[in-house]
């Protein structure tokens, strides 16, 4: 028998043979369903491109590893014998056994290409990443359910395109994992994605297309008096949409492709922002400051400005305002506007401070109730289905163990709640030649009727 023949004999080098083998061939079908689009989630490539050829180079090093064991046995052990174990076909046992053998492997094969497809769709599933392992995040996959991005998996928004997005989002999980065991969770967990400059922005245009020009919309808002009739205001304004090639008045401006938009902010809220740098189609750069604000500028500080920017909460909004939420539910009929000062008794119910969802559910209906037992004639109805509604808007928006509530994340659409749009555009960011950043309410919308 020749040496090399004798060394491959070692169980770990055998071993190492079959790893590598069964793991080529897992690629191989694997690559296929990929390029073949059965597979539509980033983990995809992690699992196929990174996990799986990680196992097949561990197979190749087994080998090697038990070549070298092996011929340290014969060291110590020359007259050990070497010889193959010796399979004679002819015996109706041994062909049983190795039928047996090949039947099983392939069964062995079929389940784990099963098991790995459906590993795959689990990892790209909200209830992985909302319940099974991030039960931080219990407050935003509460709000995604409800929000207009209910049918898009985590994944597509938070797992950036390539292989820097597949180990920039492993990572991020890594820190959370490690944030849950030290049990220091940050609480609220702050906003944002963690994820790299401009790449969540990309996500989006998936589905989104920011080229298209969207022209003018009609929005209607409706708010609710602390009166006893809940008197009712409503704002009817046409929002100035447009798109990012049209010209005057446009929101969407803002992602003309041609026009570069890079700010200062600060770093936890982006909520202030002292310095706006805009590069124009022919490469003409106007520096935009607050007053007193000379300090130089450091590249690296710079935000590029996407759609993020503005559209900062549409995936698991959290309303800003208890008074919001309410005038949001009264005008979708959910709380009765028959009901005398419903309006004032649900904002203060839904302000108050309960330890958990638990202790709060009881004390809104017993609040409420105790408000209308006192009047005669209250619709006992109205009142039930004013008292379902506020529990609901306090489990969706408020979330006492890990210190969410009203207001936490700030929503920059608009500027009635938070300070939004003017944080640029309040007239206070000017250029040497004196122009400023206008304040002009009428580029955004303009108001029909009040």
């Amino acid at each position: 028998m020749g040496r090399l023949e004798g060394l491959v004999r070692h169980p770990l080098a055998i071993a190492g043979a079959l790893i590598t083998t069964a793991s080529a061939v897992v690629f191989i079908a694997l690559t296929i369903a990929v390029f073949a689009g059965m597979f539509a989630n980033p983990y995809a490539g992690l699992v196929v491109f990174i996990a799986i050829p990680a196992v097949f180079v561990a197979g190749l090093v087994m080998i090697p590893a038990g070549m070298w064991l092996q011929r340290k046995k014969l060291e110590r052990h020359p007259d050990a014998p070497a010889g193959w174990p010796v399979f004679d076909f002819r015996e109706r046992r041994v062909r049983h056994i190795a039928l047996a053998v090949v039947a099983l492997t392939a069964a062995n094969g079929v389940i784990v290409l099963v098991a790995g497809y459906g590993s795959l769709h689990y990892m790209e599933s909200p209830a992985f990443c909302g319940q099974s392992c991030h039960l931080p995040m219990t407050p935003q996959f509460t709000a995604w359910q409800a929000g207009p991005h209910s049918k898009v998996a985590c994944v597509g928004c938070h797992v950036g395109e390539g292989a820097r997005g597949f180990v920039q989002a492993k990572l991020a999980g890594t820190r959370q994992l490690a944030h849950v065991i030290t049990n220091n969770i940050p609480k609220p967990i702050h906003p944002g994605t963690q994820m790299h400059e401009g790449q969540q922005a990309q996500t989006c245009l998936g589905c989104h297309q920011p080229h298209r020009v969207a022209g003018d919309r009609i929005r209607v808002f409706r708010e609710y008096a602390d009166d006893e009739a809940n008197t009712e205001t409503i704002t009817v304004l046409q929002m100035h949409l447009g798109g990012p090639a049209a010209g005057g008045r446009s929101i969407h401006k803002h992602a003309d492709p041609s026009i570069r938009i890079e700010y200062v902010a600060d770093a936890k809220s982006r909520e202030v922002i002292p310095y706006v740098k805009v590069t124009n189609a022919k490469g003409e750069v106007k520096e935009y400051r607050k007053e007193g604000n000379t300090a130089a500028v450091a590249a690296d500080t710079l935000k590029t400005m996407d759609c993020v920017d503005c559209h900062n909460t549409l995936g698991h909004p959290i309303a800003p305002t208890a008074a919001k939420a309410v005038d949001e539910a009264i005008a979708a009929g959910l709380i009765s506007r028959a009901l005398p000062y419903v309006r004032r008794e649900g904002v203060r119910l839904l302000t108050a401070t309960y330890p958990s969802h638990e202790a709060a559910a009881p004390a809104i209906e017993r609040g409420l109730r105790e408000v209308f037992q006192s009047q005669a004639g209250a619709d006992q109805q109205a009142v039930q289905g004013a008292v379902a509604a506020l529990q609901a808007l306090y489990r969706r928006n408020v979330f006492p163990t890990m210190k969410v509530t009203w207001g936490s994340y700030p929503d920059n659409r608009g500027h009635i709640t938070n300070p939004g749009c003017v944080r640029c555009h309040d007239d206070s960011l000017t250029a040497p030649d004196g122009t400023a950043i206008s304040g002009d309410c009428e580029l955004c919308h303009k108001e029909i009727t009040k």
